[in-house]
């Protein structure tokens, strides 16, 4: 009776294993489905990758420090400009 019950303990033994592995198994297939929906639902989206993002981003900041020393440019003319007239 004692090698017929160590017997029937590493048959459930390995069939835990088999099934923990399979388990693993259809975790990992299903994590792979899940990750490839995902992407084809982001691709139909309309949507800008961060480095693209980052790159505009940089162009807008520079853009405004231009606008702004265009403005503080234009500023200082006019004001020369009525200094002049003044003094004419």
């Amino acid at each position: 009776m004692t090698q017929t019950t160590n017997r029937f303990f590493d048959e459930l033994g390995k069939l835990m294993t088999d099934a923990a592995g399979a388990a693993q198994g259809a975790q990992r297939e299903m994590e792979s489905f899940m990750r490839a929906q995902a992407e084809k639902m982001l691709a139909g989206m309309d949507l800008v990758k961060r480095d693209e993002f980052e790159a505009a981003k940089a162009m807008a900041a520079k853009a405004r420090e231009d606008s702004e020393a265009l403005a503080e440019r234009l500023a200082a003319l006019e004001d020369e400009v009525r200094r002049l007239k003044g003094s004419v």
